[in-house]
Order: structure tokens, then C-alpha cells, then sequence
């Protein structure tokens, strides 16, 4: 996954009016079951967000390529899993991620539409929510709807880090003559801000470990049952 990262990197560095297009594809492949897995897509989203910030990079081309690849990526998951029906679950094809399929399943159940939404943001069940969601037959109108809008949110909430990262080094450049107080305070916000935000990662965390187990248990108890 490092060499396919480095190599696409170096192609979107030399080849700028190819970035939106292949970022593109990239993202469309990290969308599609079993081989999103092996796609680096956000690490190479959030280096371009970064480009873009530095103005290499049109960020319209970027936002409407990258938001596209993930829409067609998740219809055709959800495409795959209406054709396969909840038979295919028990077959070779996913033999290694029974577990994972069967906490999908429960929490796509569970949250209905909004799992569609909510799936887009955990890089394990990215491309295995809209599989479940077609094998359970969800309304082609309510899947689709819900998979445009999560991916116009996710494409902006990936390529944001690396974009403020960029901006925030630029005014960093900017502040090398400023007052040493000044840059002082400036560090001491930016620290409390860090270790909040921190503390709210290492909650959240710990949440959803906590939800995994839970919807693990109960996925064995249906099971036994």
C-alpha cells in the first residue's frame, strides 16, 4: 500500500490536471468491498487537500472527481449486494469477514438509512455498509439519496486536515517576525485546543470499542439462536 501510495503521489505532483480524475478512481476503488482494503485513498485525499490549500491543485476538479468515485464506489457495493442476496454471506467469497459482515449487518439494521451516512466515516465497514445495505434489500431511492449526500460531506471532511495543516504553515511562516508574546499565546491555545481534541478521540475510542463488543455479543447470540 506505501509503494501505491508514492507512486499515485508522484503522478498527482507531476501531472496536476490528472489529480482530479485519478484521485477519482482512487476513491471509487476504496468504495468498492474487498478491494477498498488495499486502496490508500484518504492518506492520498488528505495530501491533496494540502495541495490544494498551496494552490497546486483546483479544488473544484478535486471536490466534484473525488465525490463522484465515491458515490459510483458505494453503488456499486450496494449494486453487488442486491445481486448476491443474504445467501452470499454464508459463501466462500466472504469467508474471512464473517465477523466483520455480521457487526455490519447488525448495525445497518440497527440505524437503517442514517448507517449509510454514518458507515462512510469508519474505514473497516466504508465499503461493506452499502453491501449489507443492497443484501437487505433497501430502497434503491433511500440508498442512493443517502450515499450522495455522505459522500459530498466526506470528501470535504477528508481532504480538511491536510488543507488547514498547509494553511495553518503558512501563517506559522508568516508569524516568524511577530511578537515573541504574541507567539507564545498563539502556541499555548493551539496546545489546549490539541489536548482537547485528543481527549475527545480517546472518548470516542473508547465508545465504540465498547459498541463493537456489544454488537458482537449480540451477533453471536443471533447466531446461536
Amino acid at each position: 500500500m506505501d509503494v501505491l501510495f508514492q507512486t499515485v503521489a508522484e503522478f498527482i505532483a507531476r501531472h496536476h490536471l490528472w489529480a482530479g480524475p485519478v484521485l477519482g478512481a482512487v476513491t471509487l476503488l476504496e468504495s468498492i468491498v474487498l478491494v477498498g482494503a488495499f486502496v490508500p485513498a484518504t492518506p492520498l485525499l488528505v495530501m491533496a487537500g494540502g495541495l490544494v490549500a498551496a494552490r497546486v491543485l483546483d479544488p473544484a476538479s478535486v471536490l466534484a472527481w473525488c465525490i463522484a468515485g465515491a458515490i459510483l464506489g458505494d453503488a456499486f457495493s450496494y449494486a453487488l449486494g442486491r445481486r448476491l442476496g443474504p445467501r452470499a454471506l454464508r459463501g466462500r467469497l466472504f469467508r474471512g469477514h464473517r465477523r466483520k459482515l455480521a457487526r455490519t449487518r447488525l448495525f445497518t439494521r440497527r440505524h437503517g438509512t442514517a448507517s449509510i451516512f454514518i458507515g462512510r466515516f469508519f474505514g473497516p465497514a466504508r465499503a461493506f455498509v452499502p453491501l449489507l445495505a443492497g443484501m437487505l434489500q433497501m430502497r434503491r431511492s433511500t440508498f442512493q439519496a443517502a450515499n450522495a449526500v455522505s459522500a459530498a460531506v466526506w470528501v470535504p471532511a477528508v481532504l480538511a486536515p491536510g488543507y488547514f495543516a498547509a494553511k495553518g504553515l503558512a501563517h506559522l511562516e508568516a508569524l516568524g517576525e511577530a511578537d515573541p508574546m504574541t507567539i507564545a499565546i498563539i502556541a499555548g491555545v493551539a496546545m489546549l485546543v490539541g489536548a482537547f481534541a485528543l481527549l475527545g478521540v480517546l472518548r470516542a475510542r473508547h465508545v465504540r470499542r465498547e459498541a463493537a463488543a456489544a454488537a458482537l455479543a449480540a451477533a453471536r447470540a443471533v447466531e446461536a439462536g
